[in-house]
């Protein structure tokens, strides 16, 4: 396990935050700016001295106030990834790895890692040669070759555009699918989390607000103000059923039916988890019949939460009554009178195949953060 218990007081910023979660998988650190991710991050590292509290990683204490224990980062076994890759301009590619490996006992070969990370026809260039993507590699080789029981990642993606973005998630994918290194992710970015998080610790002004699975938390409406309102969906499980190659289509089985996806170059039987914004969702009162939409789940109202404006989120159940599945929809105050929707009553959710784009799918281990159960898709 990962056990925080630390408070901070940083000017008129208090943090006081207490969670433990399994030492496996990606555990995502989310909230808005000036939440405390970074600070708690810091504090983990060692960069940042806690006021008081405690911290230990697999059994081990890093920080205790009560027993005089503050390990320096170098004896802590932590990678540290920023938001910059921080490279040593004047060393190439090669020497930063180095420069990596030399800091600890690695237990990943150098060939291992720039193959993971495709870095092998860029070890001769300098740091300023590369592009964000590629330094960003560089920076998490560098990490990986120390060691680390534990990889933290600050923000790794905010400096990047959307095309590196798309370049370098791949390679955390593999990071975790592949090295089994656990990560200890920092992001104000859900569609980040959904893809690769297995556990979500929401922050808010510096306390943590929720612990739990990411499937768990999303599909909360009190917790919408921290998850993002206009982003706000739910986050399913399934795995890739079936392919459609004649019109470019996957199948996507969960509890209750099959979802129709764009293409995804993945064997049968994947485990994929999928987000639905509420925003992409419809409602029927009857079962719709010459659309376009492919994706109709018969459903029962669970949950109806109004901000007193225009519009109103629906929490419904499209699973089995043994296996619920919970998805949103977000529709007008007008349409949710005119529907007739009342608590436990039927409807039908329709969600449009295209609106589920790369950024809302992303594979994950079954078998990680399995203590709160209370990818490259091509």
């Amino acid at each position: 396990m990962i056990e925080i218990e630390v408070e901070k007081r940083l000017g008129a910023f208090h943090i006081d935050a207490r969670f433990a979660v399994p030492a496996s998988g990606i555990t995502a650190l989310f909230g808005r700016s000036g939440a405390g991710k970074t600070t708690l991050v810091n504090m983990l590292a060692g960069l940042t001295r806690p006021d008081r509290g405690r911290i230990a990683v697999r059994g081990e204490l890093l920080f205790s106030s009560e027993q005089g224990i503050d390990l320096p980062p170098e004896r802590r076994r932590l990678g540290y990834v920023f938001q910059e890759g921080r490279l040593f301009p004047h060393y190439s590619v090669r020497g930063n790895l180095v420069y990596g490996a030399r800091r600890g006992r690695s237990e990943v070969s150098f060939d291992a890692v720039t193959a993971l990370l495709g870095l092998r026809s860029l070890l001769d260039r300098r740091p300023g040669d590369l592009s964000g993507g590629e330094k960003q590699r560089v920076a998490i080789g560098r990490a990986l070759l120390a060691s680390p029981r534990l990889l933290l990642m600050d923000e790794p993606l905010a400096a990047l555009d959307a095309p590196r973005k798309a370049e370098i998630l791949p390679f955390i994918e593999r990071l975790r699918d592949e090295l089994r290194v656990p990560v200890v992710y920092v992001s104000h970015a859900m569609e980040e989390i959904v893809r690769l998080a297995d556990t979500l610790v929401l922050l808010s002004d510096g306390k943590v607000a929720a612990v739990g699975g990411v499937e768990d938390l999303t599909s909360r409406l009190d917790l919408r103000p921290l998850t993002g309102r206009y982003e706000a969906g739910a986050v399913i499980r399934a795995s890739v059923a079936g392919h459609d190659a004649a019109f470019g289509l996957s199948e996507l089985g969960f509890p209750g039916g099959r979802l129709r996806v764009s293409h995804l170059a993945l064997p049968l039987g994947t485990p994929v988890r999928v987000r639905i914004r509420a925003r992409d969702v419809a409602l029927a009162t009857t079962r719709p019949t010459g659309i376009s939409i492919r994706n109709i789940f018969p459903a029962r109202v669970l949950e109806i939460a109004s901000d007193r404006g225009a519009l109103v989120d629906v929490r419904l159940d499209i699973g089995r009554p043994e296996q619920p599945v919970v998805l949103w929809a977000r529709i007008t105050q007008r349409s949710a009178q005119e529907l007739g929707l009342v608590i436990g009553g039927e409807i039908f959710a329709l969600l449009k195949t295209v609106a589920l784009d790369r950024t809302s799918l992303g594979r994950f281990d079954p078998a990680a953060g399995a203590a709160f159960r209370e990818d490259e898709a091509g």
